[in-house]
Formats: C-alpha cells, structure tokens, sequence
C-alpha cells in the first residue's frame, strides 16, 4: 500500500464509486476529490461523501477555489459565497485541505497586500471547520505564478491553516529552480501535487494550459523524469511530510479502462517512493503472486526499480 503517494479522480473517466474501486484496487489509500465528484453525482452530494467514507480512502485534499483574491465589492462577496460552500464540502469530506489556486481575473488587484488579506480571510472561515488552505500559483496566474510568489502573499497574511500547494507542472511551465524551495518554509508547505508531460518545451500560454488540461502524464512517463525525481528529493530532504498527489488531466486516459490507468499510476508511485526515495513498497494485494506468493510473512517488496516505460506521444 501507498502511504503518501495518491490519486486525482481527474485521471479516470467513469462513475466516483469505480474510481475510488480503482484506486484501492491499485494500492492507493488515498484520493484527491474534486467539487464536480460531489455535486455530479446522480444521488446528490451527500451520497458522493458516504462514496468516498465508505471506500476507506483517506481524502488527500480538495479542490479547487478559483479566483477568489483580490477582487472588491459585489465580486468579492460573490467568491466569498463560494468558498462557504467549497469549505462546507471539504468539512462534510473530511478532507484536511482546501486547495485554492491563483486568480486569473482581469479584475483582479496585483496589490499583495490585498491579496494576503483575502486570503487570510478564507483561512479563517476555514480555521472552525480545521481545514487548511493550501494557495497554488498557476503558471498562468494574472499576478501570481509560481510558488515563490504564493510563499510571499502566505507569509504575508499569516494565518496558521494557510500554507502554500506546490505543482510540478507549474513548477516545470515556469522555470522555477528546485533551488527555490530553500526559500520556502516546508510547514507552509501543505500539499504537492505531481505530473509529467511529454514535450520539452512549453512556447506560449495557450500551448501551457492546453497542456496542463489535457496532456499531463504520470511522473516517469515524460520527458522530466529527472526534474521530477529532484523535485521529490528536495522536498524530503527540507522535511516535507505531507501528501504527493498525482494531478494528472490526460483525454487519452479518459478513453482507457479505469484498472489500466490506475496500475500506470502505481507503477509511478512505486518508482518515485522505491527508486527515488528509497523506501520499501509492498505489493497490493492484487499484484501478489497467485498461491500464496507473498509468503507467509506478508507482502513482497518490490526489489527492482518500476519506473514506468515512456509511451510513444500520440499525434
């Protein structure tokens, strides 16, 4: 089983209670939920929160809060309205952590003081309900993009269940140096989100987030296997001892049975958590060798490295 390596229901297609079956079937035990798997589902939200209870998957996280700082007026109480009802979710969920991301907006102020002190507030709607925030800057945030960015306005406002989610995918979008998380403190660090893509070179903002929405690849599927793999080093050897959560949008996954994309995403948490952290990893059940393979004395760790093979890129 997978302690601290979990998958986004973004990655498969199909009804919540396959997914989450998927997951657990792969070895995962845990699940980053987004609000679409609660109030899509055809039973109501609160049939999809006792889904996810009884599948036995601790929540990893939830997401996601769009373009909430530095608005004002009618706009700001609008987004406030949302995120009451984002937080009620994630409370009703379990889940330890809010994931917001930076805003987009073309009505947004660049003032990071404005900024801080909104997003200090969301914090504190949040502090009752002992959720925390976790504040992500997009590659393509209007006035915050990338995590140095993010760690500032966090630090700013300075709130205590406020901290900083960290993805690789932007990290890799916007030549960010793993150098950079020296800067960070790592108990600000609440989340860390992971993927891979397949192309070395990302051109413009369009090409980014056409990208970052429909081509993103398991770690060790890419082209930056490397960054990924030094990216997982530096923030175990700051003292990260938080989630990795598979954040990977991917159409050709969505055409593919939910087993196959999930044991794709096994054999990623297996090389990053044996291969490049050096940690054992017991096989799920559903790996073991038939007639009692796995011995006697329990599961089999895996001995050799599994990164997962490079797939040809589609054209």
């Amino acid at each position: 089983m997978f302690r601290d390596f979990g998958m986004d229901t973004i990655s498969l297609a199909g009804p919540l209670s396959a997914k989450l079956a998927a997951m657990r079937e792969a070895g995962f035990t845990q699940v980053m939920l987004a609000a679409r798997d609660l109030v899509g589902h055809p039973a109501g939200w609160q049939a999809a929160v006792r889904e996810v209870r009884e599948s036995g998957l601790r929540v990893t996280g939830f997401q996601v809060l769009r373009d909430f700082e530095g608005l004002s007026g009618h706009l700001h109480d609008y987004k406030v309205d949302i995120a009451r009802s984002m937080i009620e979710m994630a409370a009703a969920l379990g889940s330890p952590v809010l994931l917001a991301c930076s805003s987009t907006s073309e009505h947004a102020s660049d003032d990071r003081e404005a900024i801080a002190r909104d997003l200090r507030k969301l914090a504190m709607m949040a502090l009752p309900l002992r959720i925390k925030v976790a504040f992500e800057g997009l590659s393509w945030g209007r006035h915050i993009n990338d995590c140095l960015g993010a760690f500032d306005v966090v630090s700013r406002a300075n709130c205590p269940n406020l901290g900083i989610g960290i993805d690789s995918f932007h990290s890799f979008a916007t030549r960010t140096p793993v150098e950079a998380l020296e800067e960070i403190d790592p108990a600000r660090i609440f989340l860390v989100q992971l993927s891979d893509f397949m192309w070395s070179e990302i051109h413009t903002v369009a090409e980014r987030i056409e990208t970052a929405r429909h081509f993103r690849v398991f770690p060790g599927e890419g082209v930056h296997s490397d960054e990924v793999a030094k990216l997982v080093l530096a923030l175990d050897s700051l003292g990260y001892e938080g989630d990795f959560s598979f954040e990977v949008f991917n159409d050709d996954y969505q055409q593919m049975p939910l087993p196959s994309v999930a044991e794709r995403a096994r054999k990623s948490a297996a090389w990053l958590a044996e291969d490049v952290l050096k940690r054992a990893v017991p096989l799920p059940v559903s790996s073991r060798r038939p007639n009692g393979g796995a011995g006697a004395d329990g599961p089999v760790a895996f001995s050799t490295p599994l990164r997962p093979s490079t797939p040809t890129p589609s054209t």
